[in-house]
């Protein structure tokens, strides 16, 4: 099965797949016993370059999550989610609770789960270890490992709400979760932090300038020391759409998409950033390095654009959604250092409250239809295999299902909106 005669340059990823996958099959009636000088130095060329897109493809694949909230009365079921996460390059899923529905549904697809404690959920959890165990042997064991889970996010942005006492609270029921998962061998290497809102910094322009609020201090320090002891990631929730509602300029909005501009200069490192994610990601490292943890992971929780809005917000359409979230998987993929990131969200929530942007968020309408195009979808005929309960190695049962069911109606999304 020579190769065409024609220019390498021409070549689609498809046909060099086709090519190596077929040439040698026993389904041909001839095979390639010989190649000329030329065929081999093209076939060199081939598997060179299939090498490498086959490497960064998967290796940029597990940087990109999705957040999937609950907030909404139209959902598809879980088992449709899942096949559609199955046609898309997303390795990971964030939660804002643990339904046991959607955590069953990706058994054995190899996308991993970050599942969240609702913020109501952190006095109880705090305040006696027995309930955190209990948490853990009812949200986690019955579906582990059949189900890929990689970490527990406790409370959506507590740290900068106004309920203090729940923030002093925090950091108890996170020791205690931790405590719980590593009486378990199965769930051992699950990991345990909380998501923050980019309030929690005082400053964050230029990036290397970027610092926690001082009054934050005596809660934060030693949460960030179980961070760092425990090799857990600090979450956080960088958008840039917020940072253009502040300042609703061209050049703001351009910095904001990825798009091309003069940029903007840190005097401090001598980096000129391009677009505003790379820079609010780096005010964040520089106030962990600031605050003496300078190795700690740093993990984009949320991030995201709405494609509609009320007539006053700025910048909500759906060409700058897709702007944004195409041009930051792009971004992810090609990066050097990519950051572990979760976009919100994966479906419009229609019960939200708020503005119109609130409920507008989603990737996919619930009708599994691309709001826009993200980028994220797998080419045709690259999805991977539905998985056999039996392949899945599922042992999860109807029983072990409703115990696990979650005790409280309230789904906290986007803004962390606090649940009691």
């Amino acid at each position: 099965m020579p190769l065409p005669k024609r220019l390498f340059t021409y070549f689609s990823l498809t046909e060099l797949k086709l090519y190596f996958l077929l040439k040698d099959s026993p389904l041909l009636p001839f095979k390639v016993v010989s190649f000329t000088m030329e065929q081999r130095l093209y076939r060199f060329l081939l598997i060179t370059i299939a090498f490498i897109y086959a490497f960064s493809s998967t290796n940029s694949q597990t940087y990109i999550g999705v957040n999937y909230g609950e907030v909404a009365d139209n959902l598809p079921p879980p088992v449709q989610t899942a096949r559609l996460l199955l046609n898309t390059t997303v390795s990971k899923v964030r939660l804002y609770g643990a339904d046991p529905a959607f955590i069953q549904a990706l058994a054995g697809t190899n996308i991993s789960l970050v599942l969240g404690v609702a913020n109501g959920e952190i006095p109880a959890l705090a305040a006696d270890p027995s309930a955190a165990a209990a948490w853990v042997s009812s949200k986690i064991l019955p579906f582990i490992p059949a189900s890929s889970i990689s970490a527990i996010s406790v409370g959506n942005e507590v740290l900068t709400m106004s309920d203090q006492s729940l923030s002093s609270q925090l950091l108890s029921a996170m020791q205690n979760l931790r405590s719980a998962l590593s009486s378990s061998a199965a769930a051992s290497g699950i990991k345990v932090s909380t998501v923050n809102s980019m309030a929690v910094l005082a400053q964050s322009d230029p990036p290397s300038a970027g610092a926690f609020h001082p009054e934050l201090a005596a809660t934060l320090q030693p949460l960030l020391k179980f961070l760092h002891d425990g090799s857990h990631p600090f979450m956080i929730n960088p958008y840039p759409y917020f940072a253009y509602q502040s300042d609703p300029r061209p050049e703001t909005l351009a910095f904001c998409l990825f798009q091309p501009g003069p940029g903007r200069h840190d005097p401090g490192t001598g980096i000129t950033y391009t677009n505003m994610f790379d820079a609010q990601v780096d005010a964040v490292r520089a106030a962990l390095r600031a605050a003496g943890f300078p190795d700690l992971e740093v993990v984009v929780a949320e991030t995201g654009w709405p494609d509609r809005g009320d007539a006053s917000e700025a910048g909500a359409t759906i060409e700058n959604a897709e702007a944004y979230n195409g041009n930051l998987v792009a971004h992810l993929r090609n990066s050097p250092r990519p950051v572990e990131t979760y976009i919100f969200a994966l479906y419009d929530e229609d019960l939200k409250p708020g503005p119109t942007s609130e409920r507008s968020f989603g990737l996919f309408r619930t009708d599994l239809t691309p709001a826009y195009d993200a980028g994220l979808m797998k080419p045709l005929g690259g999805a991977a295999e539905w998985p056999s309960p039996v392949a899945a190695g599922l042992v999860s049962t109807p029983e072990a299902m409703e115990a696990a069911a979650p005790a409280v109606a309230c789904k906290p999304g986007r803004g962390g909106a606090a649940c009691g």
